[in-house]
């Protein structure tokens, strides 16, 4: 079968835990991956980042922004949070006004330092855990420092897939909507769509992952398409990471020769990351 549409594949929370990474390390050496999206609040985050040098110079790496799991890393948002608040609470503050946007600003900074520091370049790319980056306030502090640096970012502002249709709105919602049109005008590189969106709890990742490369069959093929990804070893469950069984279902699909046949079976390639900018007329422009 011909293919007509190009895949690429981002494992997120790579510096998040051993288990986390080892599976990441793999897929990344195995060709699967065209970028991961890295926490670097965690102590491992130095070796985790060692460990990304031996990659393939194809697989992007870039800043999983967090401010909603752990504890900040500067001292000017330490003055405001002892601990980072939980989602919820983090939404709420951003759709009332009243996020600390200064010390988010210096915070945002301080994670692309200690990314810099450790990796020894840039990221190529901002995202936010659990979608951070895009929320009132705070996606407009990611898209004046990925303008002025020159990164792409993650858009969330057309989460496509059969199922999880509340998830994906409220993804879209949130935020994404307006993350996408600032994005556009910006001439900010980025995904024109978003798959992976799902609740954690489907046993078949497989079936998922079907629905995601059908949707693909109606879009443009000039499209670019970004599927989100959070693949773990086995030893997740042990740990206490509450998506553990999931993110070991995902490793499993993705490494095994079962991805390949779907992807075939699609007329879908895996292809590279934030390979072009959708322009505010609806144009596309390369974008490297």
């Amino acid at each position: 079968m011909k293919t007509q549409h190009h895949l690429a594949l981002c494992a997120d929370d790579y510096g998040a835990a051993a288990h986390v990474d080892a599976a990441i390390d793999r897929l990344a050496h195995a060709g699967r991956l065209a970028a991961a999206s890295m926490l670097v609040l965690r102590s491992r985050w130095p070796e985790a980042a060692r460990r990304s040098h031996l990659w393939p110079a194809t697989v992007k790496r870039g800043l999983h922004f967090n401010l909603s799991d752990g504890f900040a890393l500067s001292s000017e948002l330490r003055r405001h949070w002892d601990v980072l608040p939980r989602l919820p609470a983090l939404i709420a503050l951003a759709h009332a006004h009243a996020l600390p946007l200064a010390a988010i600003g210096a915070e945002l900074e301080a994670q692309i330092d200690r990314f810099q520091v450790y990796v020894g370049a840039a990221p190529a790319f901002v995202d936010g855990h659990q979608h951070v980056h895009h929320l009132p306030g705070v996606r407009d502090l990611v898209l004046r420092t990925a303008h002025a640096r020159g990164l792409a970012v993650r858009n969330t502002g057309r989460v496509e897939g059969p199922s999880a249709a509340l998830k994906r709105r409220l993804i879209e919602f949130s935020g994404g909507r307006a993350l996408q049109r600032e994005l556009r005008r910006l001439h900010i590189p980025h995904n024109d769509l978003l798959l992976g969106a799902y609740d954690f709890e489907a046993d078949d990742y497989r079936a998922r992952m079907q629905g995601w490369l059908a949707t693909l069959d109606g879009e443009d093929d000039s499209a670019s398409a970004l599927l989100f990804c959070h693949p773990g070893d086995s030893a997740a469950r042990s740990s206490g990471d509450e998506i553990a069984a999931a993110r070991e279902r995902e490793a499993h699909y993705l490494e095994s020769p079962a991805f390949s046949e779907d992807l075939a079976a699609a007329g879908v390639a895996l292809g590279p990351a934030f390979a072009a900018a959708r322009q505010a007329g609806g144009q596309s422009s390369s974008a490297g």
